[in-house]
């Protein structure tokens, strides 16, 4: 409940876990750096699934599952990719486990597999060399494909969401028979994953491509999405990365073109994971929970039955059951608490820890006046409205709380960006503001370098628009065509 809470002020990050447990989002496992996402969580996180699983298929992809399991062999071909996620591995090296009169339970050395086994990091590795068997011809493209998977990486610091050792995510994975249309891909899906962010998630971000120091394990580019969190470090909520040929290349996958001629399939793959709960928590939530985006919350409607009398009892319960029918009509996810046990103002509570968007009470006096109390989450703001036309009503509502979100936290970074040519003003807004930081860059990794080292800042991303400037890198005193954006991140 709420008086659980760490205040933000106090400490942030301890808020942050605070909000997570009471909403009942997640648990920690028995096992160091994994977790457990606990029913409304995961009910969260479906809810994500579909709205993104619909904007894939519009765009012609379908889904496919590939194995967890990856042959060690394979993650060598491809040299920066095994360089970049080789320290993150989880390895499966005997088939079984047998019971040793001295040791007790161990992996039976007879069991020792001829090779070694990746518990998946990724999957570009074991796609490719699936598409060198799928593609012959220039008629095999474009695939356009993406799982629902979970994934390992061997993680030493983590947080629940936004860091553990396993999460869940989609990764889409295509072949094209040209460049252009592998860039025109990888945008395409950069444009999907911000209009989710902005229009699911109410969540504001900028659209960039990673320097190379950023860049995914074996991409030619990264472009991501970056959004700013309420303490004023930034979050990467989603990358799509062009490939070039360099998975073609590794795993020999060639098509015979349109002119009889041989040559690479061309490359993307792209992927956001359930770090996007942990940036819904960071954005919108305050110091009584969590707050959620209507578009996404589980129930966008708590109704809560206030009764004292037996036969008051069934007039409102009565009542109850018509609004929750004329809303589930009209599309809207009602939930009418009548559990017995729980008093009114316990269960208020409880809705507004987890975020629901609205809460309705309805008394005697309230069915007899024909009115429902309304308050909303992410204000607080209380309203009586009539029980006509109520579906109507609260679906306006429910749109002023998505957009509401939104503008409050476009307001916040807003607020937050702050722009700057001297590298010592630099150093004194992240450590006196934070948020983000627009500066002149010369391009090279060794300026990038020794502002991460003397700042812990790094470049979020080139901007794709907005930011083309001639001027001149306050660092190394080099000329500079664009700013860039940095900031202290998650």
């Amino acid at each position: 409940m709420a008086e659980a809470i760490t205040p933000r002020a106090t400490d942030y990050s301890q808020w942050y876990l605070d909000v997570i447990k009471s909403a009942k989002l997640a648990d920690y496992s028995p096992v160091r750096g994994c977790m457990i996402i606990r029913p409304n969580g995961y009910a969260l996180w479906e809810n994500m699934q579909a709205a993104l699983d619909g904007m894939f298929k519009e765009t012609g992809h379908e889904n496919a599952y590939f194995p967890i399991f990856i042959p060690q062999s394979f993650l060598a071909k491809e040299a920066d990719h095994v360089e970049g996620f080789a320290k993150e591995c989880a390895v499966v090296t005997h088939s079984r486990l047998k019971v040793d009169d001295e040791h007790g339970l161990i992996a039976d050395p007879d069991s020792k597999l001829e090779e070694n086994l990746i518990v998946r990091p990724t999957s570009e590795t074991i796609i490719w060399d699936t598409y060198s068997r799928w593609i012959q011809s220039w008629r095999d493209l474009p695939i356009l494909m993406n799982q629902w998977a979970n994934v390992v990486r061997w993680e030493m610091r983590t947080r629940l969401f936004l860091r553990t050792m396993e999460f869940l995510w989609q990764e889409g994975h295509t072949a094209h028979a040209t460049e252009q249309e592998a860039v025109d891909e990888t945008l395409t899906i950069l444009d999907i994953y911000a209009k989710f962010a902005e229009e699911y998630m109410a969540v504001p971000v900028i659209k960039g491509v990673k320097t190379a120091s950023e860049r995914f394990a074996g991409a030619v580019e990264t472009y991501c999405i970056e959004a700013l969190m309420q303490d004023g470090k930034a979050l990467q909520a989603g990358t799509s990365h062009f490939l070039g040929q360099n998975f073609a290349k590794a795993f020999d996958c060639k098509f015979q073109n349109k002119d009889n001629e041989l040559e690479y399939v061309w490359a993307t793959s792209w992927g956001v994971s359930t770090r996007l709960i942990g940036a819904l928590i960071m954005i919108h939530s305050d110091d009584q929970g969590l707050i959620l985006p209507p578009r996404l919350a589980p129930k966008q409607v708590a109704l809560v039955p206030i009764y004292r009398k037996d036969e008051d009892m069934q007039v409102v319960l009565a009542a109850a059951a018509e609004i929750e029918k004329e809303l589930k009509a009209a599309g809207i996810r009602i939930f009418v608490d009548d559990r017995d046990g729980f008093r009114p103002g316990w269960k208020f509570n409880e809705y507004e820890v987890q975020g629901v968007p609205i809460r309705l009470a309805l008394g005697p006096r309230d069915v007899a006046n024909g009115t429902v109390e309304v308050a909303r989450r992410d204000t607080g703001e209380k309203q009586s409205m009539s029980r006509e036309g109520l579906a109507d009503s609260i679906a306006e509502l429910l749109e002023s709380v998505q957009q509401g979100l939104f503008d409050s936290a476009l307001a916040h970074r807003e607020e937050n960006t702050r722009s700057t040519d001297s590298y010592d003003e630099f150093k004194q807004i992240l450590d006196e503001k934070g948020g983000f930081v627009s500066m002149h860059w010369d391009g090279t990794a060794e300026t990038e370098l020794r502002i991460k080292e003397e700042t812990k800042a790094t470049i979020r991303c080139i901007p794709l628009e907005g930011y083309e400037e001639d001027g001149v890198d306050p660092v190394s005193g080099q000329p500079s065509k664009s700013r860039v954006l940095f900031a202290r991140a998650y």
